[in-house]
């Protein structure tokens, strides 16, 4: 969300200036749209040649000049006929074509100086308002987000109020780029996304799967303490049960073309939730069996269209920490999402999230079922916060097609939001398939679903680890949690013994037998971000020691080998 109404118009404003800019500059370019966003704006434009980095101080100077000479954003309404022939008389073709859609009989638009822009608005008063702004980068973007349309060149940038703020933010862009999750993952060896494989597929690497291990097994853990069980399905499934779901209807877009086997059409699945509703379905189920809870770590396809894919943040195929709760009436069911609450506030303060924002996503305008029944729903979310004294704010119209949702919006050490979790209650899908229990009269009923995620996907979570903490993981996490470095060559034999002392106390160590110097050891075990390394030579070997050094506490010295072993351990029981 934008952090304020004028904070939008004014980087509204600065995207119409920067289109000015760039035609003063290329009259041969043709506008696309230019909005504000969460952290500034952005334009597109069709231009002949690209644009280039250098370009982008170049659009800054003239920026400059048109704000200071201040001219004064004036609004107009055209009848659409008369705004038609102005932009195709001036060779705006993207601009006709968004004119073409509009339903209204008049259209808004705004003119400083000799611009004009297709625009709603509202703007500043005059440009002369704009104070402090940077353009950060160049993109590539299809028209209308639709690989079908012509390509064109995105300019991004940003705006605030005063210059402080824009340095502090630029100052926020910088350390970003050095948490930057891509960069980490390549350089300490923990995936990778290959253009040979498809884009937006993950090849997680010995590191990163060490990581992913070590999260599924705490989330597994995790979970069979609150009362879960494990379920397993496949990665397709017959076309009609996504007729039965209402995905095909509602989320087709993000749905690959099915594949036919044997005269039936399958589709690889975009959620596990109708396989956890068919596994429900295949038992006659009692009141007393409920509430029933399935989890699955499911992996999942969308179809993402290139232009939005972002390293582990998203991608084509992920790992969902899925679960689905089948309760048996609205009493039953603000108790159990209190306990999901719980749950996944108690998860992600074990990873160092404690600072979060929680959002209730109320009904779409594509949805399906009752008005009445989204309101129960709705109002068992909004309870079961209360009762949790959990502080939440309403998010219009975006919950999922079947029901509303929590959202959980976790904050990283450098204050960013990052959506993970997810709570959603479904009073839909159990009526579309038809499920059932036996009531305690006897009769049959429908039971109420719950689907909901802690982590959202493995890959996004583990993303927003690595930037979290900048690819230094607590000791924990750490995939080489001690790296033995002895001093020459015949020091090896004690530092493989060391390894399979700690090895053998449920400390993953390595062993550094490079042909290398000591200090580019060193240096590099302080790249990869090892939280404990151990030196040893002829006197450490004598002594049975090793001489410490930690990655947050630096040199410890000397220590015997069975007392840092017990460190460690008493370091991993916290």
């Amino acid at each position: 969300m934008i952090r304020s109404t004028n904070l939008e118009t004014l980087r509204h404003s600065t995207s119409h200036v920067l289109a000015q800019a760039v035609k003063e500059l290329w009259p041969e370019a043709k506008l696309g749209i230019g909005p504000a966003i969460e952290e500034g704006f952005y334009y597109d434009f069709d231009k002949p040649t690209p644009f280039v980095p250098e370009d982008l101080a170049k659009i800054e100077s003239k920026m400059a000049e048109i704000i200071k000479k201040d001219y004064k954003f004036e609004r107009q309404e055209l009848k659409k006929e008369a705004a038609l022939a102005l932009f195709d008389g001036m060779g705006e073709k993207y601009k006709v074509e968004l004119i073409k859609d509009i339903p209204d009989e008049k259209v808004a638009t705004y003119k400083d100086g000799g611009f004009i822009d297709l625009c709603r608005g509202p703007h500043v008063e005059s440009t002369g308002r704009i104070k402090a702004f940077k353009l950060l980068s160049i993109a590539g973007a299809y028209w209308k987000g639709s690989e079908k349309n012509p390509m064109l060149q995105r300019i991004y940038g940003t705006a605030f109020e005063s210059r402080k703020d824009l340095d502090e933010h630029l100052k926020l862009l910088e350390e970003a780029k050095l948490r930057d999750h891509r960069k980490l993952g390549r350089e300490l060896g923990l995936f990778s996304i290959e253009e040979e494989w498809g884009p937006g597929l993950v090849l997680w690497h010995p590191k990163g799967a060490l990581i992913r291990k070590i999260i599924e097994d705490f989330w597994r853990d995790e979970h069979l303490k609150s009362g879960y069980e494990f379920v397993y399905t496949p990665h397709i499934g017959r076309m009609d049960l996504w007729k039965t779901s209402g995905h095909l209807e509602f989320y087709k877009e993000y749905m690959y073309s099915p594949v036919e086997i044997e005269n039936q059409k399958y589709m690889i699945k975009p959620m596990n939730c109708p396989a956890h509703i068919l596994i429900y379905r295949s038992k006659t189920r009692s009141y007393r069996d409920l509430p029933i809870r399935f989890a699955e770590l499911g992996t999942v396809y969308r179809h993402e269209k290139s232009g939005v894919l972002h390293g582990l943040m998203r991608v084509r195929g992920f790992t969902q920490d899925d679960a689905h709760i089948f309760c048996e009436s609205l009493e039953r069911l603000e108790d159990e999402i209190r306990g999901v609450l719980k749950l996944t506030l108690a998860m992600l303060g074990a990873f160092g999230f404690s600072d979060y924002d929680i959002y209730v996503s109320t009904m779409p305008e594509k949805h399906v079922g009752s008005q009445d029944m989204w309101k129960l729903a709705t109002a068992a979310l909004e309870g079961a916060l209360r009762a949790e004294n959990r502080k939440f704010e309403i998010d219009p119209g975006e919950g999922v097609f079947y029901g509303p949702k929590i959202d959980i919006k976790i904050k990283d050490a450098i204050g960013r939001s990052w959506q993970c979790s997810t709570i959603q209650v479904d009073f839909n899908l159990p009526a579309r398939f038809s499920l059932e229990y036996v009531s305690k009269d006897g009769s049959l009923k429908t039971p109420i679903m719950i689907h909901r995620a802690v982590f959202g996907s493995l890959e996004r979570f583990l993303g927003v680890l690595i930037e979290h903490y900048a690819g230094a993981f607590p000791l924990w996490l750490a995939p080489v949690q001690v790296l033995i470095i002895p001093i020459s060559e015949k020091n090896g034999s004690y530092a493989m013994g060391l390894a399979k002392l700690l090895s053998a106390g449920g400390v993953r160590a390595n062993v550094d037998l490079r042909n290398e110097k000591m200090q580019k050891k060193i240096r590099d075990a302080e790249l990869d971000k090892i939280p404990y390394m151990l030196i040893v030579g002829e006197k450490e070997e004598k002594e049975k020691t090793v001489s410490v050094r930690s990655k947050s506490e630096g040199d410890l010295g000397a220590m015997d080998a069975e007392k840092f072993l017990d460190r460690i351990k008493e370091k991993l029981r916290r």
